[in-house]
């Protein structure tokens, strides 16, 4: 995987291409009398919450309204306006009526340069960069495929309505992984790694209100045609793997497939990775097959190759259409379109979703009406210009325009899951509150406190070579050396989230042993001071379990 870093200021010409400038929005309504504007489908949401909440509700207009919710972010313009008014859905801050929802762009625009005549944009996804660099990538890979390109950065969305901490913001963090793969065949040589991971999907079909998961392997969901294909199930299994290890808790975490009025323009499948918190069902990870759209559509606009070639072992005879084209009718007709018409045929040939129609009204109207992809433009076609027929030539190898599976982490968001699920009381009921943020090691920000008993010359001297000996082996350590006691000193170790504290003792100068604790059992073992530092990076890096070396080692009261 090969890691990369792109621009956060990208020109209209390329999120033009790749229809955010046209389709990346959402939709909005506005208070009639304030102008207060409102995201449709957030407000459709929280009417409907709150008329959940009401006791009197009969139980089928409950499941209506569940199912109503559960599709509020599918509906397009016309049926979110149907419900909202069906529903009385009124302003949430003043109670006045709203407009109708309209499409509001979710894109930041900025002019770039002195004289303000070129536009862009802040990027709203990372990876844009990485498809306008996939030639270059492909060259830094020999032209070997499949390989997939990583990015982490910053994005800008123009949120409506930001809200809920870190959940919704105007600039995040992303982590982007685009692999990409030939069109026709997404098996991942690494599937079978993951074949029996259990995931809970909740598949477009299910999506009723009720929305009741079902778990499922990843082997049986691709053999089921639940997930599309091998490579978007690995990259589901392996984010699952990921959230599960840093601490998400698993029962709450699903896999929501998207509708298809709510799919991006740019994906044929999509799987979202939702983790539950207080603010209900949280979009962490989106997983989409976003197919071949990208580099075709850039490809289209640039006239720059961004095809893939798969040597065969042995020659193969290979079937395919041609375009046959009046090349000498084709520039006195189109003039300075000519290349483009030219493009565009070739490509209605070698697409065979494209050609069938094409073909039937060119042979049975005599004329077709043929429009270009990228730019829209138009042009009439009579049978006088092109013919199609059916070719066998002998090939070596084949070129085709790679597809892309994206795995795309909202940062912000997966440390808010982690913080909620890691959140816990100690001894409830007991005042005040113990809190513990019980952070699986390899995540915890700092992994070791090093406590001295006292401030005795002696022990503050071991205190500092521990800590100094810890920092060498890039272990985060926190030497608190305060007064009080030992109690309330692993009180706040806790609830920042140490998982292990080293206690020095008026017993260490004397045996050159210490008191480790875990954070979570509060179990404590007694270990010579030269093994410490190997020991904690055991147990940080997840070489060892705490299970296993409180067996080991003597433990302590």
């Amino acid at each position: 995987m090969l890691e990369v870093s792109t621009s956060a200021l990208t020109l209209s010409d390329v999120l033009k291409t790749s229809g955010h400038v046209d389709r990346f929005t959402d939709f909005m309504v506005r208070d009639v009398v304030t102008g207060d504007p409102y995201r449709a489908d957030k407000l459709l949401e929280s009417h409907i919450d709150k008329a959940l909440t009401s006791l009197t509700i009969l139980e089928d207009e409950r499941a209506r309204l569940k199912g109503i919710r559960s599709a509020a972010d599918a509906y397009s313009r016309q049926d979110l306006h149907q419900v909202m008014t069906e529903l009385g859905v009124k302003a949430e801050d003043t109670g006045n009526d709203i407009s109708e929802p309209f499409e509001f762009n979710l894109m930041f625009g900025t002019p770039i340069g002195p004289s303000g005549k070129v536009h862009g944009y802040l990027r709203p996804e990372t990876a844009q960069g990485i498809f306008t660099n996939f030639r270059r990538l492909l060259e830094f890979r020999g032209g070997r495929m499949p390989f997939a390109a990583a990015q982490i950065g910053l994005a800008f969305r123009n949120e409506i309505a930001p809200r809920s901490g870190l959940l919704r913001v105007r600039e995040f963090q992303m982590a982007e992984i685009e692999h990409f793969v030939h069109p026709e065949r997404k098996q991942h040589p690494r599937f079978a790694s993951i074949a029996d991971t259990v995931m809970n999907l909740l598949p477009a079909s299910a999506q009723d209100g009720a929305d009741i998961v079902t778990p499922t392997t990843a082997a049986v969901a691709v053999q089921n045609k639940i997930i599309d294909n091998e490579t978007l199930a690995y990259f589901m299994a392996r984010t699952q793997m990921f959230l599960l290890k840093i601490g998400i808790c698993g029962e709450k975490l699903r896999f929501r497939q998207h509708k298809s009025t709510e799919m991006a323009h740019y994906a044929s499948d999509c799987w979202d990775a939702e983790i539950h918190t207080s603010y209900g069902w949280i979009e962490c990870v989106g997983h989409a097959d976003r197919s071949c759209y990208d580099l075709t559509q850039h490809s289209s606009h640039t006239k720059i190759d961004l095809c893939a070639y798969d040597m065969w072992d042995t020659p193969r005879e290979v079937q395919f259409t041609r375009a046959n084209i009046a090349k000498s009718r084709l520039g006195p007709k189109f003039r300075k379109d000519a290349r483009i018409v030219e493009e565009t045929l070739n490509d209605i040939a070698a697409d065979p979703a494209r050609l069938e129609p094409f073909r039937k009204e060119l042979t049975e109207n005599g004329v077709v009406k043929m429009t270009v992809p990228c730019t829209g433009q138009q042009f009439e076609i009579d049978s006088s210009l092109v013919s199609f027929e059916a070719v066998t030539e002998t090939k070596s190898g084949e070129s085709y325009v790679p597809a892309v599976i994206e795995p795309s982490f909202g940062i912000g968001r997966i440390v808010y899951c982690l913080l909620e699920h890691c959140l816990t009381v100690r001894n409830p009921g007991e005042v005040p509150a113990r809190h513990v943020f019980s952070f699986p090691a390899p995540v915890a920000p700092i992994k070791v406190s090093v406590l001295p008993l006292s401030n005795n010359a002696d022990l503050r001297a071991l205190s500092a070579q521990l800590t100094t000996n810890l920092l060498k082996a890039d272990i985060s350590v926190n030497e608190d050396v305060s007064t009080a006691s030992i109690g309330k000193r692993y009180s706040r170790a806790d609830e920042i989230g140490v998982p292990f504290g080293v206690t020095i003792d008026f017993d260490t100068p004397n045996d050159h042993s210490v008191t480790i604790r875990e954070r979570d059992s509060m179990q404590q073992i007694r270990v010579k001071m030269d093994e410490v530092t190997t020991l904690l990076g055991d147990l940080c890096r997840c070489r060892i379990s705490w299970a296993d070396v409180y067996h080991k080692y003597p433990n302590f009261a």
